[in-house]
């Protein structure tokens, strides 16, 4: 355990953000994973690929994702998506 003042703050903010960026990334696989299994299943992708694709973008507006990572994922998703 630190016992240093700043690095026990630092510790405090990282807990706060590692939660915040689980939450993030944890919806983010969810819709990612309903996009393939649609995709699989044969049924229409269209609304849920947008649904991805914004939560794509929201993960690299929080910082969550960097921005070239997202522009792969999406083209990956969209790719799998018309397949």
């Amino acid at each position: 355990m630190a016992n240093i003042k700043s690095q026990i703050k630092r510790n405090r903010q990282n807990v706060v953000r590692r939660m915040r960026n689980k939450s993030v990334n944890s919806s983010l696989k969810t819709s990612v994973k309903k996009v393939e299994s649609a995709a699989i299943a044969g049924e229409p992708t269209d609304e849920l690929l947008r649904e991805a694709q914004a939560k794509i973008d929201t993960a690299v507006s929080k910082g969550v994702l960097h921005k070239k990572t997202a522009a792969r994922k999406k083209s990956r998703l969209a790719k799998r998506a018309s397949a």
